[in-house]
C-alpha cells in the first residue's frame, strides 16, 4: 500500500504544478460525473458534537472503493489547529486491499475548489472575470485559482471578519498580477462581481446580504453552508435562483435549501455535465450552486491522485495490513 503523508503531497504539487493539478482534478471530476449512474452513493455519515462534527464519506464503482475521514471543527483555528483534517484510502474492489492511504486536508481544499471551476462551467456569464469572496480561510486561496482556469480573472473583491486572513490572502495571490480589492463590507464586494463564492466558517445559520443586493446574472457559489443549522444565504434568493446541487439527498438537510418551507426544482450538478439539463439561459439570470461537499469528488481526488504518485515515485511503500504466507494462519504469523 502506498502512504502519502503531507509532505509527499507538497512535492507533487511542487513537481507536478498545483494549478494544473487544479485543472487536472476539474477535468477528472468532470468525467466521473459523466458516468454518474455507475458510482454507489450515499449521503455522509455524519455524527455532530457541539463543538464540531466528525464524518465517514464512502463512494465507490465497479473497480474501486474510497472513503475519507474528515472533520468541521471551526473553534480548532484558536486552538492552532486546522477547522478541517482529513485522511483518505483508495481501495482495489476485486481483491479489498487498500492501496492508497493518505492525508486528505490539502486533496479536499483541492477537490472543493475544483468543484467550484466546474461549477462556473456551466453557471457563470462566459465572460465572467470579476470574483468577490466572503471568507478568506483555509480554502479561499484554491477558490481563486481553480476559478482562473476557468474564467480568466482579472480582478478580485475580498472580505473577511479576520483582517489576518484578508492579509494572508492577498499575500499568497500577489504574484498573480489580478486586481486585489479588501473591501471593507460585505456590501463592497457586490457592487462590481460576476461570480461570487460565499466561504464563512461560523457554525449557525447566518445571513450575509439581502436578495436585492445581488445583481442580476451574478453567479454565486456557496460552500459555507455544509452541514445542518450551517448557512449563509436568505431563503428568497434561493427561491428566485436557478438552483443547482450535488447530490440532493444530501443537500436536502446540509446545504443553503435546509432553510426553505417548501422543496424547489433543482438541478444535480452531473446533469449538467451529461447535458441532461441546461444550467445558465441568460445572461440576466441569478444562478446559485449550493455545494456541501459529496463523496464521489474525493474518490475523483483520490484516483488522480494516485496515479500522479506512481507516475512520479512519490510516497512510501508500506506493510501495514497482516498478509500471511498462508492467509488461514494469522497465529502462526503473528507468534513466529
Amino acid at each position: 500500500m502506498r502512504l502519502l503523508t503531507f509532505d509527499h503531497i507538497r512535492e507533487l504539487m511542487r513537481q507536478y504544478g498545483l494549478q494544473a493539478f487544479l485543472k487536472a482534478l476539474t477535468e477528472r471530476l468532470a468525467s466521473d460525473l459523466s458516468r454518474w449512474d455507475e458510482f454507489n452513493k450515499s449521503e455522509r455519515h455524519a455524527t455532530h458534537y457541539e463543538h464540531g462534527v466528525l464524518e465517514l464519506m464512502p463512494c465507490s464503482d465497479l473497480t474501486h472503493y474510497s472513503f475519507k475521514y474528515v472533520n468541521g471543527h471551526p473553534g480548532n483555528v484558536v486552538k492552532g489547529l486546522p477547522s478541517i483534517l482529513s485522511v483518505g484510502v483508495l481501495v482495489e474492489v476485486d481483491t479489498g486491499m487498500p492501496v492508497l492511504f493518505t492525508e486528505m486536508g490539502i486533496l479536499t481544499a483541492l477537490r472543493t475548489a475544483a468543484v467550484t471551476a466546474l461549477g462556473a462551467r456551466y453557471l457563470a456569464r462566459s465572460n465572467s472575470s470579476r470574483v468577490g469572496i466572503i471568507g478568506c480561510g483555509a480554502q479561499s486561496e484554491f477558490q481563486l485559482l481553480a476559478l482562473d482556469n476557468e474564467l480568466s480573472v482579472q480582478q478580485v473583491r475580498y472580505v473577511d471578519i479576520d483582517q489576518n486572513s484578508m492579509t494572508k490572502f492577498s499575500k499568497n495571490l500577489a504574484a498573480q498580477g489580478w486586481s486585489m480589492y479588501q473591501a471593507q463590507s460585505i456590501n463592497d464586494i457586490l457592487i462590481d462581481v460576476d461570480v461570487l463564492v460565499t466561504a464563512t466558517a461560523a457554525r449557525k445559520k447566518v445571513i450575509l446580504f439581502q436578495a436585492d443586493q445581488i445583481p442580476s446574472g451574478t453567479h454565486i457559489h456557496a460552500l459555507g453552508g455544509d452541514c445542518p443549522g450551517k448557512t449563509e444565504l436568505p431563503p428568497d434568493l434561493i427561491e428566485k435562483a436557478t438552483l443547482v446541487v450535488e447530490y440532493l439527498p444530501q443537500t436536502r438537510h446540509e446545504g443553503e435549501i435546509q432553510n426553505l418551507k417548501a422543496e424547489l426544482k433543482s438541478i444535480e450538478l452531473h446533469q449538467l455535465v451529461k447535458a441532461e439539463r441546461q444550467g445558465r439561459t441568460s445572461e440576466d439570470e441569478i444562478t446559485l450552486l449550493d455545494a456541501v461537499g459529496f463523496a464521489l469528488e474525493d474518490f475523483s481526488a483520490l484516483m488522480l491522485l494516485n496515479e500522479l504518485a506512481e507516475a512520479y515515485d512519490i510516497g512510501e511503500s508500506i506493510r501495514m495490513l497482516a498478509t500471511p504466507p498462508d492467509p488461514k494462519d494469522l497465529y502462526g504469523f503473528l507468534v513466529n
